[in-house]
């Protein structure tokens, strides 16, 4: 694809814009809104129909060959946990240790791990009765509770693989897997704290965060009934892919090229780690005697709601493409030079500004990723930049969610709050921990 002559700063700022109107005001999915604001976007940039489609093309399969094999696997492996009861036996059993005094701080720390294989909404609707149990035990507002568990969840799924957005955003700009995981704890477990039980204590006597009934209950009548997995098989199950995946990132740069080396950086690329973890507990529900149909089924489930994510990952590296091959991207990179605006606060204020715009956070970050790839690649980041950028990245997507984002409806139904205990409660939790984030992506920024 030729590189365009329009003036490309307008188009770009356009295009977003357009994006913005499709997905916001007219309802438009947001795979198809990318997609048409990709093709658009190259021919109004000057540049052939036929190598518009052919950047479109490239695009999408470059990023889907790797971004749907792990979004597929993190939703296989978070479905078995969720059916096997495996998410609610770790969070009991943390409760039990902290204490019900403590059950905040438990909460958070359920939210964090939970965080790592299930996505937000899944994680958030299979612990909330938990939530609703705590709130009548204690006679205090279900937010007291509710705040530390969606702190951790929301954290992690901004900032760690396998969940979408930071998966997608690491393909774009080319992210080291294990220096994301090491970073994304370093930076959200912070804000994870100080967003969930440090903001919930302080806002718990405030006015307008919700009265002392329980939160309503929810339940899935259709999913499979499987054997319960117990405490010890869920936290392995968990923290195992995340473990070789960090594992692999130090074994690149400790060990000499060698068969162990190999072996290493095999066992912990997101593939095989991901399909160790979904084999393990598979073999675990087996042994305890559940049935194969009744695993495969659970498994099949899960992919349906990666479906669509899969979709808006490929659609947003189609819009990156076209960006790249029309010079747009090279133009954009020489326009924040001149402005001496720092990598890290341009895609922050970027992804900030598409998230409140048009409320997904996954969006957000797709098309936050494409627009700084260019940038990324002539910057001459550190591999440990790269992985801030994409922290960055995910923090801008976190802030304000309000309502144009499912996530705000989702947090009101099941704790029962008004739109105004919401936004004082959820949308306050969301905007610190995006801040927070972003505050710690800065602060190693020179040691990256």
């Amino acid at each position: 694809m030729s590189e365009g002559t329009g003036p490309v700063l307008p188009i770009v700022a356009a295009s977003i814009a357009v994006l913005i109107a499709m997905v916001l005001r007219l309802k438009v999915p947001a795979f198809i809104a990318l997609l048409v604001v990709a093709l658009g976007t190259g021919l109004v940039l000057g540049g052939n129909p036929q190598d518009v489609i052919e950047a479109v093309r490239t695009g999408t399969g470059e990023a889907l060959g790797f971004v749907a094999v792990v979004i597929g696997l993190g939703a296989m492996l978070g479905g078995l946990l969720e059916a096997s009861g495996g998410v609610a036996a770790l969070a009991r059993r943390l409760l039990d240790a902290f204490g019900e005094g403590r059950a905040p701080w438990a909460l958070n720390v359920v939210g964090i791990i939970v965080g790592i294989p299930l996505f937000f909404d899944v994680g958030f609707i299979v612990l909330a009765p938990l939530l609703t149990t705590l709130a009548l035990r204690a006679q205090r507002r279900v937010t007291y509770f509710a705040l530390p568990l969606l702190a951790g969840l929301l954290t992690m799924h901004a900032l760690l693989p396998p969940h979408p957005g930071p998966v997608a955003v690491a393909e774009l700009i080319g992210t080291d897997y294990g220096l994301l995981a090491f970073y994304g704890l370093l930076c959200g477990i912070p804000a994870a704290i100080i967003a969930g039980p440090v903001f919930a204590k302080l806002a718990h006597s405030a006015p307008g965060f919700g009265d002392q009934s329980p939160p309503p209950q929810f339940e899935d009548p259709e999913a499979p009934p499987l054997a319960q997995i117990g405490f010890g098989p869920a936290l392995a199950a968990m923290l195992v892919p995340l473990g070789l995946i960090m594992l692999a990132a130090l074994a690149e740069g400790a060990l000499a090229d060698g068969p162990l080396r190999q072996a290493v950086l095999f066992l912990g690329h997101p593939f095989t780690a991901l399909i160790l973890a979904c084999a393990f507990v598979a073999v675990w529900l087996r042994g305890l005697g559940a049935p194969l149909a009744t695993i495969s089924d659970v498994m099949t489930r899960a992919l349906a709601p990666a479906g669509l994510m899969v979709l808006v990952v490929g659609a947003g590296a189609a819009y990156k493409e076209v960006l790249i091959q029309s010079g747009a991207g090279a133009r954009i990179t020489e326009l924040v030079a001149a402005a001496n605006l720092s990598a890290l606060v341009f895609v922050f204020l970027l992804a900030a500004f598409i998230r409140v715009a048009q409320g997904s956070a996954t969006v957000a970050m797709v098309t936050a990723g494409g627009l700084a790839a260019p940038l990324i690649a002539v910057a001459g980041l550190s591999p440990g930049q790269v992985a801030l950028v994409t922290i960055a990245i995910g923090a801008g997507a976190s802030v304000v969610s309000h309502v144009n984002d499912t996530g705000f409806w989702l947090v009101k139904q099941f704790l029962g709050l008004t739109e105004a205990q919401t936004f004082r409660s959820w949308t306050l939790c969301s905007t610190i921990a995006g801040l927070v984030m972003f505050a710690c992506a800065a602060l190693l920024w020179p040691f990256a």
